[in-house]
């Protein structure tokens, strides 16, 4: 009744495709490996802890413009210290950097082109359709084919699953910028560079940001599926209490992920307020303009 329809030309072609140009993706991987990964995830976790702490401290801050959230976040990762996985959160923070780094190295360029092609959507929507439904397991077995079982074939698969979101957001926020504010800036003889440079993206950053906020949600979200590849972090501890039925073990690695991405969140979803939420932060919130406050008139200064 049914044609039989077979997928096995396909890991074939796969298979000699990799036979052909594995030395181009040998050479990503040196690059990637010792040009990126290890020498940051080296510098995390050789840093002593409180300056780790006092640089996220200071990052939160400038994001939030108020000091009590800003020592929440900071006290988020102090308990992951207090779990004994400071080195996994150091490890596991250096693979999300990598991998959310390449997704906006990616995404935003391809969102940009997006936005300026309608017909170009029209066949990359599909595509990121596909991205976000596929199966998150799928993705682990062409990169074990492409890179061997370790941290870079986790990052790949990071960047494959979680990069849809920023490009969807950069084309939406970019098609959303006001046409007349666009063509006033056209009106003044602004190139298409400087046009997209000064006027679309800056008035986009709130969909960007929100982008790279999702992107680093669902990279999170991979992290545990990475170990199986034999990526190094907080998702080794979650698998370890699988494997061993070990419930509070399984717990304090699922803890620490999710107060590292309570963390993430905060920051991202602060940096994409546009400037006159942050100024009302800084003025009223408790930021530190707020603590010299200016006198009205009729009162002492």
């Amino acid at each position: 009744m049914f044609i039989n329809i077979s997928f096995a030309p396909v890991e074939t072609a796969f298979r000699e495709f990799v036979r052909s140009y594995g030395f181009i993706f040998d050479a990503i991987k040196h690059v990637l490996l010792q040009g990126f990964l290890v020498p940051l995830e080296n510098l995390l976790r050789s840093a002593p802890p409180w300056l780790v702490l006092l640089v996220v401290g200071l990052i939160a801050f400038h994001a939030t413009c108020r000091w009590l959230p800003s020592l929440a976040l900071v006290l988020c990762l102090y308990l992951v210290g207090c779990f004994g996985l400071w080195d996994k959160l150091m490890s596991t923070t250096a693979l999300m950097l990598v991998s959310t780094a390449m997704c906006v190295v990616i995404g935003i360029p391809i969102g940009i082109l997006v936005a300026r092609s309608n017909g170009l959507r029209a066949v990359t929507l599909p595509i990121l359709d596909v991205m976000q439904t596929m199966p998150s397991f799928v993705y682990l077995i062409p990169m074990i084919f492409l890179w061997g079982v370790g941290q870079v074939s986790a990052i790949f698969a990071i960047v494959v699953y979680a990069l849809p979101p920023l490009i969807r957001l950069t084309d939406l926020g970019i098609r959303q910028v006001d046409r007349e504010v666009v063509e006033a800036a056209t009106s003044f003889g602004t190139t298409p560079l400087q046009l997209l440079l000064n006027v679309q993206l800056p008035l986009a950053r709130p969909s960007i940001m929100a982008g790279i906020n999702q992107t680093v949600m669902m990279a999170l979200a991979m992290v545990v599926l990475a170990t199986l590849i034999g990526a190094r972090g907080l998702g080794e501890t979650v698998n370890q209490g699988i494997a061993n039925l070990e419930i509070g073990t399984g717990l304090q690695g699922g803890v620490a992920i999710v107060l590292l991405a309570i963390v993430i969140d905060r920051i991202t979803q602060a940096y994409g307020m546009d400037a006159r939420q942050r100024r009302r932060l800084l003025y009223r919130g408790g930021g530190l303009p707020s603590l010299v406050r200016r006198a009205k008139p009729g009162e002492e200064a």
